[in-house]
């Protein structure tokens, strides 16, 4: 009994150690991979499969692509493939690409499409961006005219890839700001809005003289100017700022020259009453050296009460003699 449960444990052991070898075998040896690229001719050797597996490498993403390519009629090689993959890139992307850049008739090599997914670019969009156009709508860019008046305008740019230069080339960025440049320059060339409102497509054909896609990833086709409008009167609204600032600086200054007077004004007032107080020392002077009199002084004093009085009746506006008569 103990010979026969050992017998089992043993030949459980043996078939374990079997499917475990086999599923190794079948793992490091795609068979199905094999075969797929054998009948699609696009044929892989086992050992080139085995490689990839201990260069992990997916041998499925390798093979899928090469098939792919290999249906669309171009010959790509499998280190190529490989080394892309090991370099960071997009295998399947650089593959569509280039079997979409194929049907188009767009020359595209596998080094320059490489270059580009590996830049960071999206190389089947820019393929099919050469193939279709694409429109770029700028945001709502204001510029003054020389009259002052204030435009608003919203453009439409069809812009197509241009892959020779997509490596190092700007983007569309550089493309929004460059046609935001040329709107602000050509509506502030204009002597008047009117002139802007009645020929929008002068904006157009100013920005596209300026070759404006120099240096960038893309080639711009046409420049539509989708709306203009109106804003406000900038001119009228500087020339009011400008005669507010005048204004306050008009204030301050008089303001100035008020403070300056009160306080001149303040100091006669201060000289006058210093004045004032040598007057009775002059007289006490005068009656020491005997100069002054008293009958001197008393009439001094009434001189002083009758213009006292006198000014009283100015101020009151009363004619004393007329009340005496009745």
């Amino acid at each position: 009994m103990n010979e026969l449960m050992t017998g089992l444990a043993g030949s459980l052991g043996l078939l374990v150690a079997v499917i475990a070898g086999l599923a190794l075998l079948l793992y490091l040896v795609p068979i199905p991979l094999w075969i797929a690229a054998w009948a699609s001719g696009a044929y892989v050797g086992l050992f080139t499969l085995i490689a990839m597996r201990l260069r992990r490498v997916p041998p499925a993403t390798i093979v899928t692509a090469r098939i792919s390519a290999a249906k669309a009629g171009i010959d790509m090689s499998i280190n190529d493939l490989e080394a892309h993959f090991l370099a960071g890139g997009n295998v399947t992307r650089v593959v569509n690409a280039m079997i979409s850049a194929d049907k188009a008739n767009i020359p595209l090599p596998f080094q320059r499409a490489a270059a580009i997914d590996l830049a960071g670019r999206n190389v089947l969009e820019a393929v099919q961006m050469s193939v279709l156009p694409k429109v770029i709508e700028t945001p709502r860019i204001a510029a003054v005219a020389k009259d002052g008046i204030q435009l608003i305008a919203v453009s439409r740019v069809t812009v197509r890839t241009n892959i020779d230069r997509l490596v190092g080339g700007a983007g569309e960025e550089t493309i929004m700001a460059r046609v935001g440049e040329g709107m602000v320059s050509t509506i502030g060339s204009a002597k008047s809005h009117k002139d802007v409102l009645e020929n929008p497509d002068h904006i157009s054909k100013h920005i596209l003289a300026k070759g404006l896609d120099a240096g960038t990833a893309y080639e711009i086709l046409s420049i539509d100017i989708a709306d203009v409008d109106v804003g406000e009167n900038i001119g009228a609204k500087l020339q009011i700022d400008q005669a507010n600032a005048d204004k306050q600086i008009a204030q301050a200054k008089a303001e100035e020259r008020r403070a300056m007077a009160v306080a001149l004004e303040q100091e006669m007032r201060a000289r006058v009453v210093e004045a004032e107080a040598e007057v009775p020392r002059a007289m006490a002077e005068a009656f020491r050296a005997g100069n002054l009199g008293i009958m001197d002084y008393y009439r001094m004093q009434n001189m002083q009460a009758d213009t006292a009085m006198r000014e009283e009746i100015a101020s009151t506006g009363d004619d004393p003699t007329g009340a005496l008569r009745k």
